[in-house]
């Protein structure tokens, strides 16, 4: 049996309607790719670790501000700076210069009691403020704030910096009473300090990542956004993102600029991406 050729039915179908579904599913590709990345939590990197490395030697090797638009070139789509009154690694003037030249978002996190950092902030107007309670001549952050003691004074400093257009954020220890606290005082968002988790993930990582999807269960029925960061690695990461529901930001500095001295800034901006998007 002779099979007739389906040329003359392709020709009949009209084209106009293929172009049609064609530009239509890609509309529905990009739309679908567009919500995925949305979903995704976004790779704040913390760059005071080149600061310190700069400032031990004078100079301005390495630029700060070069390696910021280099992250940013990388995928990072935000960049978050701690200056502390000695400014032992970031200086206040670095802030000015980054605010200049940056494109993704600006975090600048600091101890509000400091006024310096107030005015350095509202100077500024980044995207964000972290506001963390660190003592002087603290090494690192160690804790969260308590928002209960602290209430009336975090309501006054949201207020303040919300007044200028720019989002808060309060650093919190993963405690349902911290959580709650921090909602009566106004703030955008909390950023969940996960010292604790990154301790512990390797011994217990459900147990490690318990309170924390506790604290953002809380977080969420409260409608607040989630932040995080401190200790995340590319061996923690991937298992705290998967795991905390509506977790939209991470905040990485000191494993990130340790793990680009072995295989380069570019390629660690994307791993860390990649730990994300899983």
């Amino acid at each position: 049996m002779r099979l007739k050729c389906c040329t003359p039915f392709l020709f009949a179908f009209p084209v106009k309607r293929l172009a049609v579904i064609c530009v239509y599913n890609q509309i529905i590709a990009i739309s679908l790719f567009i919500n995925y990345l949305c979903s995704m939590a976004k790779l704040s990197v913390n760059i005071n670790k080149i600061a310190t490395l700069r400032n031990s030697r004078g100079g301005n090797n390495p630029d700060l501000v070069k390696v910021a638009l280099d992250c940013e070139r990388f995928g990072a789509e935000g960049i978050t700076v701690h200056p502390r009154p000695d400014e032992r690694h970031i200086r206040y003037q670095d802030v000015f210069d980054l605010k200049a030249a940056i494109a993704s978002e600006f975090n600048i996190e600091g101890n509000c009691s400091e006024q310096k950092f107030v005015e350095l902030v509202l100077a500024n107007v980044p995207a964000q403020v972290t506001l963390v309670p660190d003592a002087e001549g603290q090494i690192t952050s160690n804790h969260g704030w308590d928002t209960v003691k602290h209430q009336a004074y975090l309501k006054e400093m949201v207020s303040l910096f919300q007044e200028k257009g720019i989002r808060v954020s309060i650093f919190v220890d993963p405690v349902k009473e911290m959580i709650e606290a921090a909602k009566t005082t106004g703030t955008d968002r909390i950023e969940l300090y996960t010292e604790s988790y990154a301790a512990n993930y390797h011994k217990n990582a459900e147990e490690a990542i318990k309170p924390y999807v506790d604290a953002a269960q809380v977080a969420n029925d409260l409608g607040l956004g989630i932040n995080a960061g401190h200790d995340l690695d590319l061996h923690n990461l991937r298992y705290f993102a998967a795991n905390i529901p509506n977790l939209l930001e991470v905040s990485i500095g000191h494993a990130l600029i340790s793990d680009a001295l072995y295989i380069g800034l570019e390629n660690t901006v994307q791993m860390y991406l990649r730990q994300l998007a899983d």
